[in-house]
């Protein structure tokens, strides 16, 4: 079966071998030097077509395979190399300029940058290798909030290279970080940096960017506000800087996210419009094919400069590219060679996109759609044009739910039961509106007709938004709390190829192989609930500035302490929530005040669980108090706020363990770890371990 899917689309045998060489250049960039893998791809070249003329069949098989492996690997391996930056444990002086829009967070301002110059001990400026990208958080303040892209600083800080927290399941934010080519983060306070001037010079890319405020501001000139601004902007030119939590939320559970993340669908939008328009044209006269299909080549890429050059976008018109130029053959356009042949020109362009959810999720819809579509438009064959049309539409959003549902399980958790409901209103006013927006930009020579037309749209939006937030409402809108690892979906995957083989050929071999594979996943994934199985314990978290107490019982039921000071739960909870997913766990019942059950006891920050007392230090509550009897405490958590030491408070209280948060300075830890020492108290560092927990009977 695969080896004649293999011959039948001869991209696939070129697809393969690059993606395993893209995954080993990511899981081991260093492995092999990349003067010896370039060697490597020079002799296989040169070996490629001594096999070929002595008609070497298998030996030219296995070149080639180890060719595009091997460029597939140098490829992955140059990009994550550019990404290392040589970090000290000290601050140094830096002259970084920066490259984007600098965003406004809750508590600082975000400058990515690039570094251009650093200044050694001895006060040389030396070029920095690479000239590596970072991410500088700048205090908020007067001067941080009027920066702009193009801005150059001195900055006096120290970059740290990119780690994760070290929490079970936790999105590997590092990873996903040196993919897109940061290769350090730095905090950096008021007055650690000056700028010094303005670089009014513009990548390509920048220059697009601009292109994208342009048109947002153009949208906020015309009356667009809210909600309404902040779609009409992610649907036409990607920019949701002004998407508010509740309107994502909303979109996620009704199954419509999709239609914010500006890329396949609406370049497909777009495609559908330019060949609407160039198709007659071309079908009468032949000779014009070939000048109109690269009009849309021409155009699409416009777009995406419109845009500001997205990643995303970049992606979808990569790919609508290399689609517009498969009309030039005269067999079927569309079809399982064709997507191969777009995905590896792709991924020898950009290599970390295979790792991109979108890129996977843009293949993983369209591989279903040419899989499944047409087996479920089959099943209703009406005569009324109507219902067809309805139909056809549905069996889309089906076909393509099917091959998308392991990937949004696995990064999102979450499966929207009202999805067809929602692509068959959402679909058709998304096209709706994009298209009314093309046409208020092509108005831009005529601003009273744009001033007339933009109030249209707006109503357009809230119909739409209003329709999804009252889907959100519906019962069962969406199954939360869901958990795959990355073999279940693998395995899911094979399941549904050898399920598709089997609807084409059926014969009892692939019956066999499909029933075999649905019962090693069934296997596989009672192994990983019973694995995952709760049991009672006590759990800290390495999360910064939300220290809290995690109390585990033997279900789905538990609860999580945290300081009656700090309220930022909503953060917590969000990071920690795929771990708590794999244990099947519901949000835990939040706790910051007096609590008491026939389980746990909560006041003044004390808490007591199953025989444990844990007190949480984040003030200085207990400070010049005395008692007459220590009280026993089990684990002390002392996180950011308290001020003092551990001897003060052995008069208050007899200590077994010390906990240090990861939010604690580096004084107050070093005075806090010495002091444990001289006292013979045993302490525990969050932040260097990630995750403690401590098993309860």
């Amino acid at each position: 079966m695969f080896v004649a899917a293999l011959q039948q689309h001869p991209f696939l045998r070129l697809l393969l071998p690059l993606v395993i060489g893209i995954v080993c250049g990511d899981a081991f960039p260093h492995a092999v030097p990349i003067s010896v893998c370039i060697g490597g791809i020079t002799f296989l070249t040169i070996l490629l077509p001594i096999c070929f003329f002595t008609n070497w069949k298998y030996w030219f098989g296995a070149c080639l395979f180890l060719l595009i492996i091997t460029i597939g690997f140098t490829l992955t391996a140059r990009q994550v190399s550019a990404t290392t930056f040589p970090v000290s444990n000290r601050p140094a002086v830096y002259q970084v300029t920066i490259n984007q829009t600098p965003e406004r967070k809750a508590r600082s301002v975000l400058c990515p940058a690039v570094v251009t110059f650093i200044l050694s001990k001895d006060s040389t400026l030396t070029t920095a290798p690479n000239h590596p990208q970072v991410l500088l958080y700048l205090q908020p303040d007067s001067i941080a909030t009027t920066l702009k892209r193009g801005d150059r600083l001195w900055i006096h800080a120290r970059i740290a290279p990119l780690s994760n927290k070290g929490i079970p399941h936790e999105f590997d934010y590092a990873r996903f970080l040196q993919r897109r080519g940061i290769s350090g983060t730095s905090f950096i306070p008021s007055g650690y940096w000056q700028k010094t001037g303005h670089d009014s010079l513009r990548t390509f890319r920048q220059k697009a960017a601009d292109q994208q405020e342009k048109i947002v501001s153009l949208y906020r000139k015309l009356g667009f506000q809210g909600d309404e601004l902040a779609i009409l902007s992610a649907l036409t030119v990607g920019d949701k800087d002004e998407l508010s939590e509740e309107m994502i939320e909303t979109y996620s559970k009704t199954g419509a996210s999709h239609v914010l993340a500006l890329s396949g669908l609406h370049i497909g939008f777009l495609y559908a419009l330019l060949w609407f328009l160039t198709a007659p044209i071309w079908k009468r006269l032949r000779f014009l094919k070939l000048p109109l299909l690269t009009l849309i080549i021409i155009l699409l890429w416009g777009f995406a400069f419109l845009t500001g050059l997205s990643l995303s976008v970049v992606r979808s018109v990569c790919m609508f590219s290399i689609l517009t130029l498969s009309h030039l053959q005269p067999e079927k356009a569309i079809s399982a060679n064709t997507l191969a042949t777009t995905a590896f020109f792709m991924l020898i362009i950009h290599p970390m996109w295979l790792f991109d959810v979108g890129f996977q999720l843009s293949f993983a819809a369209v591989t279903s759609i040419l899989m499944f579509y047409s087996k479920l438009n089959r099943l209703c064959q009406s005569r009324y044009w109507l219902i067809r049309k309805i139909w056809s539409l549905m069996s889309v959003s089906i076909a393509a739910q099917i091959g998308t549902a392991p990937l949004v399980i696995f990064y999102f958790a979450r499966f929207s039961t009202h999805f067809l409901f929602t692509n068959l209103w959402v679909i058709p006013m998304v096209s709706l509106i994009l298209y009314a927006a093309i046409f208020l930009l092509l108005l831009t020579p005529f601003e009273p007709l744009q001033t007339f037309m933009a109030p249209y749209i707006g109503k357009l939006i809230q119909v739409q938004n209003s329709v999804l937030q009252q889907t959100e409402l519906w019962p069962y809108a969406s199954i939360d709390h869901l958990y795959l690892d990355a073999y279940e979906v693998f395995l899911l995957y094979l399941t549904l190829l050898l399920f598709y083989r089997f609807l084409k050929f059926r014969i009892p071999a692939n019956a066999y192989a499909l029933l075999s594979a649905l019962l090693i996943f069934g296997i596989y994934h009672t192994t990983i609930l019973v694995r995952h199985t709760p049991s009672p314990g006590i759990a800290f978290y390495n999360i910064s500035d939300c220290p809290s107490v995690h109390c585990l019982s033997n279900g789905p039921q538990s609860w999580l302490v945290c300081s009656d000071s700090i309220p930022r739960t909503h953060r917590l909870c969000q990071s920690l929530a795929p771990h708590w997913n794999s244990m099947g766990l519901n949000t835990p019942l939040i706790l910051t005040q007096r609590y008491d059950n026939h389980s746990i006891f909560l006041c003044n920050n004390i808490l007591t669980y199953k025989g444990k007392r844990i007190c949480l230090l984040n003030d200085d509550r207990w400070n010049k108090k005395t008692a007459a009897h220590p009280l026993p405490i089990d684990i002390l958590y002392i996180s950011h706020g308290y001020q003092g030491g551990i001897k003060e408070l052995t008069s208050l209280f007899r200590i077994q363990t010390v906990i240090l948060d990861g939010s604690l300075s580096n004084y107050s830890r070093k005075i806090i770890t010495t002091e444990c020492l001289q006292l013979g108290i045993g302490y525990r560092l969050l932040d260097q371990e990630g995750y403690i927990h401590i098993p309860l009977k």
